[in-house]
């Protein structure tokens, strides 16, 4: 099957508003002891809160994961691969990365604290550089599903996302009804919507590939466009959720922590526009120049969406700190035109950054290309990978929680789960051919964040990742 570039322009398109978005709620205030603060736009000014209608974005890219991962894992069970050789090539791709930078900011963390930097900066800063973090412990997760889902979905097509999605309406609708203070257990069932609301739409790519959702020309995207739309209006006006897609502090309800039954109606809406539009898209992405745009895109994605925190700390420390920026109201006219030189400013940082860390991912692509897992993958190498994974999830799931510096502090327990979890899923080595099933390279097709999963030649190296 040839390469959709159109699931490459979905993720590309969804890291660069999550970028775009981040840096346009990232507001500095200096205080009149000279210390910066970030007030949180959407509690400040809480107009915004119907921005994030626009800037959630992520629905897309699990649409477009579920539709890559679909094509690979058929490709490697065909070929007689093992679900864990095909989740352990996936995670370790994702972890070197993460764990690089993870250890760069960590080891920045350990030499601020005995310098004598004031704690509550050091846990703002580290809260800034773990923002990102809950989007990966997630996609690991349901990238282990992914065989498992996908036996479902042969089975079953396009019964399973509305199973899943009515499971997790129900969820959502039970954790709105118990309302706050909410016991462990209540916060424990919410806790699976990550996966059922997420799921959903990662069920949704399976579908597209397969075209359940496209055989009948565009009814199908309308339907999900206008009826996503239609249940979210309803669960957002009368009904009892905010309109915020993004935590808001101090709200009794969240769509996002756990993901809401209003987020399920929002990202079933979103397929829906992103299937009908595809066409067009697909015709725009014939030039050359819009090709090679989402290509560069894509190929950096990881580290986009790793670093894109760091010019945000470069331009604080340049112009803030040393009073050179101009510093209007909060939320002004004035305060609002500097958005867009702040936002030009931030993107030139961000282009030396990344261009700076073409060394480091030369080595994370020789080293990941070195511990790879087979393919075919079986006996005590499988429970390493499952092993570190378990570690992964929980050290990611810990800094996307608390930050990189929680109070302050260096996070032993995480920073160690992390590195045992990183290193467990690279020791195993053998198990099927030098590189996969066969002799054969394992995930071919693979590009940043993911992979399509087109044939060999498709780009098949780590260029980054998430």
């Amino acid at each position: 099957m040839s390469r959709d570039r159109y699931v490459d322009f979905l993720r590309a398109w969804a890291i660069l508003l999550v970028v775009l978005g981040h840096w346009l709620i990232t507001g500095l205030v200096r205080r009149p002891d000279g210390a910066l603060t970030a007030p949180e736009m959407l509690l400040a000014l809480p107009w915004t809160q119907w921005l994030t209608l626009g800037f959630q974005i992520m629905p897309l890219f699990f649409l477009a994961g579920g539709h890559a991962a679909g094509g690979s894992w058929a490709r490697s069970r065909d070929a007689g691969g093992t679900a864990a050789g095909w989740v352990g090539q996936r995670a370790v791709r994702l972890l070197l990365p993460t764990a690089a930078y993870s250890g760069l900011v960590l080891l920045a963390v350990g030499v601020c604290g005995p310098l004598g930097v004031d704690p509550a900066t050091l846990a703002l800063v580290g809260w800034a550089m773990a923002m990102q973090f809950w989007f990966l412990p997630v996609y690991l997760l349901i990238s282990v599903l992914t065989p498992a889902l996908y036996a479902l979905h042969r089975r079953w097509g396009l019964r399973v996302p509305v199973v899943m999605g009515v499971a997790g309406f129900g969820v959502g609708a039970f954790v709105a009804a118990v309302g706050p203070p909410r016991s462990g257990l209540v916060e424990a069932v919410g806790a699976v919507n990550y996966l059922l609301v997420w799921g959903v739409v990662y069920q949704l790519g399976f579908c597209w590939r397969d075209g359940l959702l496209t055989g009948g020309g565009r009814r199908t995207p309308t339907a999900l466009a206008l009826g996503g739309g239609a249940v979210f209006a309803a669960l957002v006006g009368p009904g009892p959720f905010p309109v915020s897609l993004i935590l808001v502090t101090g709200q009794e309800l969240s769509n996002t922590d756990p993901p809401s039954a209003a987020l399920l109606a929002w990202a079933v809406a979103q397929v829906g526009v992103a299937l009908w539009i595809a066409p067009a898209v697909r015709r725009a992405l014939e030039r050359d120049r819009a090709e090679r745009a989402v290509r560069a895109l894509g190929s950096g994605s990881m580290a986009l969406y790793l670093w894109h925190m760091l010019p945000v700390l470069i331009v604080a420390a340049a112009f803030y700190l040393t009073g050179l920026a101009p510093e209007p109201g909060y939320g002004s006219a004035g305060w609002w035109a500097l958005r867009v030189p702040w936002l030009l400013i931030l993107g030139t940082v961000l282009a030396g950054v990344v261009r700076a860390l073409r060394p480091l991912e030369r080595m994370l692509a020789s080293v990941e290309r070195a511990v790879r897992p087979d393919a075919g993958l079986r006996g005590a190498a499988a429970w390493r990978v499952w092993a570190g994974l378990g570690a992964s999830v929980w050290a990611l799931t810990c800094f996307a929680g608390h930050g990189f510096a929680p109070g302050g502090a260096f996070p032993v327990p995480a920073a160690l789960g992390l590195a045992a979890g990183t290193a467990l899923l690279a020791l195993p080595r053998r198990g099927g051919g030098p590189h996969g099933v066969n002799g054969t390279r394992g995930g071919e097709g693979e590009e940043g964040l993911d992979d399509e999963g087109g044939g060999p030649g498709d780009g098949g190296e780590l260029q980054g990742a998430a």
